[in-house]
């Protein structure tokens, strides 16, 4: 396991549990003690967790069930969501219209769009406009909305009514957590319509998720995982998740 995988697990574990031991860490994660404490001090250094006597804990300004920071979710699992961006844009042909959701996942694949690709994107998130309105072969539409700082999200029912009136080939979607039982969940109340509304117009639509979002589950449903396309992650899910993505016709692909 690379060193940025296992950190991100630590984080992961944090998110359920106020604390965590290095003994238990390096059993779970099948490293020496050594190396889960040089893991620590890298996180903390990052304002990830805070270390205690004989491990570590999560930051005290963070409530239980609260989403991190973007800064924070930036700098977790990055080779994964390189890998979930390259293969998320493998999907695209020219003309296409692409809706492009929020989050530090859904910006990669705004970032990895090739430079020949040419077509629309559509998308609530103003740093994916950023990122893609200088493309003189893109055409950017932006919904309006509320702004939610950190990642730029655009909400509110301007922002549903915008989707509503478009129809995307395909849609590149955020999550909070991928759950077999729960489905795809969010944590912020304002989005969950504009995700739906996206989900019940595109032709095609993938949640975009690395394999620390398994089996999470955040405080607002989006919808089952039977009503999208499919998963674009960069570790195949266990057999339970894999099931209701596939039993029905989803599709699981692995970067």
């Amino acid at each position: 396991m690379l060193a940025v995988e296992r950190r991100a697990r630590i984080v992961e574990a944090l998110r359920d549990v106020r604390s965590v031991s290095t003994d238990e860490l390096s059993r779970r994660l099948e490293v020496s003690v050594e190396t889960i404490r040089r893991d620590l001090l890298s996180l903390e250094e990052q304002g990830l967790l805070e270390r205690v006597h004989g491990g570590a804990a999560a930051p005290e300004n963070r409530l239980a069930g609260d989403e991190a920071s973007f800064p924070e979710r930036e700098q977790t699992n990055e080779s994964a969501k390189l890998r979930i961006a390259a293969e998320a844009v493998s999907l695209l042909s020219n003309g296409q219209t692409v809706m492009i959701d929020v989050g530090t996942t859904a910006l990669a694949v705004a970032r990895a769009i090739p430079s020949s690709w040419s077509g629309t994107v559509v998308t609530c998130s103003l740093l994916a406009a950023v990122e893609l309105g200088n493309r003189a072969n893109i055409d950017v539409l932006v919904c309006g909305g509320r702004v939610r700082a950190g990642d730029l999200t655009l909400s509110s029912h301007f922002a549903r009514e915008f989707f509503e009136t478009v129809h995307p080939d395909i849609a590149f979607l955020g999550s909070g957590g991928v759950d077999a039982q729960a489905g795809l969940t969010d944590y912020h109340l304002d989005e969950v319509d504009v995700r739906r509304t996206v989900i019940r117009n595109s032709r095609n639509s993938w949640i975009l998720a690395d394999s620390s979002k398994f089996g999470h589950v955040a405080q607002h449903f989006v919808a089952r995982l039977d009503a999208v396309s499919g998963l674009i992650t960069d570790l195949g899910p266990d057999e339970t998740l894999a099931s209701a993505i596939t039993d029905r016709g989803g599709v699981i692909r692995v970067a």
